[in-house]
């Protein structure tokens, strides 16, 4: 069947394979069964998880986790290894403690950010203030000075504490659409203000800081659901931390209204050097096309302010799942299996950039590559990246994937290349037949993406177990394939969303020096 380059397919499966007469292959019964069965990913999620905890990049708890993948491999009988790629600030969190101290006292839910600067083992206590709405640039540096020995509130303060689901269910349209109004004028308002410093929202920290200030106090609060974002810090010497919604408009009001509210901070972390950075592989030798590549794909990184469960402890699972499933119902491939375990996508893909950069042997002899990197829900979508003929191998793949596991997947060939928001897209970029098993929302966006929330209880294991059957399937099915993927391009790549000419991405070069000057 010959595919326009225009064309979307787009195609929704419906449950009953074994009612509509689709035959089950024995390796695909197999992968079922044992999937079913014997999981194992209870138990892999409660290691990764809650043993081994966070995983920021340069981090004990990053190193721990490789430690922990190549003994899980190694005890299924699965050669592992641990690749490094480049250097990173190493940096350890310890105990975030937050009070109100006056007017009243009161603990603080809030934790320090990533490669935030501690306070030396003590716990220091000063008044909050907040960066005024000045004229210009000039006038900020004016007032500048009046930060010294004070913590200082670099955030908006939100007009509401109730997400927006919400406001949609009980509120009336007017008052819902007044407070969407509001916000709306007081974020961009907001924006103004800090604008009007000079600075950015990355450099202020760091002139307040060169200014005397003692900590820098933020809420990355997501409305949708009301968790604050966990991202990384920007100051070299004095602590940042960042404070739920609701503490946080406590302190703005508190000190709006001239009551003067103190806090007092205790933020321990160390500092480790330079430390180095790892991939973590895993590989089941082909028998009859060895150097040919099928590969499993997964971020291992996290950022640290919960548990890192759906971003992407759950890709992780289900790839490792798979892999363990694959050695044994499938331990003879006729293609080499590999997973790829990436070290530091957070911070740009580093990690399986560094991989497409030093290993063109396997690159270039990919036949394909799954990536699964959005959270915990059922797979959903399925794009051919703009490779013209991604529909003919794909859609023979899926083909023997039961109905009951590809229910509701919708495919979109050719589709876009790219999506540079997981690492499926270093590999396309290099024309590279990377492929993302998108995953069902779950509110992943608003609600665990980065967030203090992304913990173990947010995993739906129906979910992800059956994504681990799907990844199994699609890979002994690549394995299997008599013929070699093809890696033409279409002519003028189409944007799924938006039905306007796309463009294929262009190769960027990994960061293999991090956090260190």
């Amino acid at each position: 069947m010959k595919i326009s380059n225009r064309l979307i397919f787009i195609i929704l499966f419906s449950c009953g394979s074994l009612a509509n007469g689709q035959t089950m292959d024995p390796v695909v019964e197999g992968i079922i069964k044992e999937a079913n069965e014997n999981s194992q990913l209870e138990l892999l999620a409660h290691e990764l998880i809650d043993q081994v905890g966070p995983r920021l990049v340069g981090s004990p708890k990053m190193q721990q986790a490789h430690q922990w993948a190549i003994e899980k491999y190694t005890g299924w009988g699965i050669p592992a290894r641990n690749e490094k790629w480049g250097e990173w600030r190493g940096w350890e969190r310890g105990v975030s403690h937050i009070d109100m101290v006056a007017p009243w006292i009161k603990s603080l839910e809030g934790t320090q950010l990533a490669w935030s600067p501690g306070t030396g083992g003590k716990t220091i206590t000063a008044e909050v203030i907040i960066i005024p709405d000045l004229p210009d640039s000039l006038a900020f540096q004016k007032w500048l000075p009046m930060v010294k020995g004070k913590f200082v509130m670099i955030s908006m303060n939100q007009p509401t504490g109730r997400p927006d689901y919400n406001w949609e269910e009980f509120a009336t349209k007017a008052s819902f659409e007044k407070m969407k109004a509001d916000r709306t004028l007081l974020t961009e308002a907001w924006t103004a203000r800090v604008k009007k410093t000079g600075y950015t929202t990355r450099t202020l920290p760091g002139a307040l800081e060169k200014a005397g200030a003692l900590g820098i106090v933020m809420s990355n609060w997501s409305r949708g659901f009301g968790v604050n974002k966990i991202f990384g810090a920007y100051t070299k010497k004095i602590p940042t931390v960042d404070i739920s919604l609701e503490d946080y408009g406590l302190l703005y009001r508190l000190t709006e209204s001239g009551n003067k509210p103190k806090i007092s901070v205790r933020a321990d972390s160390k500092e480790h050097g330079v430390v180095p950075t790892f991939n973590t592989l895993a590989e089941i030798k082909g028998t009859e096309k060895a150097e040919e590549y099928v590969m499993l794909s997964a971020h291992f990184d996290s950022w640290d302010g919960a548990m890192g469960a759906t971003d992407n402890g759950t890709g992780t699972l289900v790839m490792m799942e798979a892999m363990r499933i694959l050695k044994k119902i499938y331990p003879n491939p006729k293609r080499t299996i590999l997973v790829g375990h990436w070290g530091s996508e957070e911070q740009g893909l580093n990690g399986s950039r560094a991989f497409v950069e030093d290993h063109p042997e396997i690159v270039d002899h990919l036949q394909a590559l799954f990536n699964q990197d959005n959270g915990t829900g059922r797979v959903v979508s399925i794009s051919g990246q703009g490779y013209l003929n991604s529909y003919e191998y794909i859609m023979r793949w899926l083909s023997k994937v039961p109905d009951e596991i590809k229910k509701g997947i919708e495919t979109k060939f050719p589709g876009t290349p790219g999506g540079g928001g997981s690492d499926f897209a270093s590999f396309v970029a290099v024309g590279a037949p990377g492929f993302s098993l998108s995953s069902l929302n779950w509110s992943y966006g608003t609600y665990t993406w980065h967030t203090n929330r992304d913990t173990y209880d947010k995993i739906v294991f129906d979910d992800v177990r059956n994504n681990a059957m799907l990844a199994a399937i699609l890979v002994y099915m690549a394995c299997e394939d008599s013929q070699k993927t093809s890696r033409e391009k279409s002519v003028l790549p189409i944007n799924n969303r938006t039905g306007e000419p796309g463009k294929w991405p262009e190769q960027r070069k990994a960061t293999r020096k991090g956090g260190i000057e």
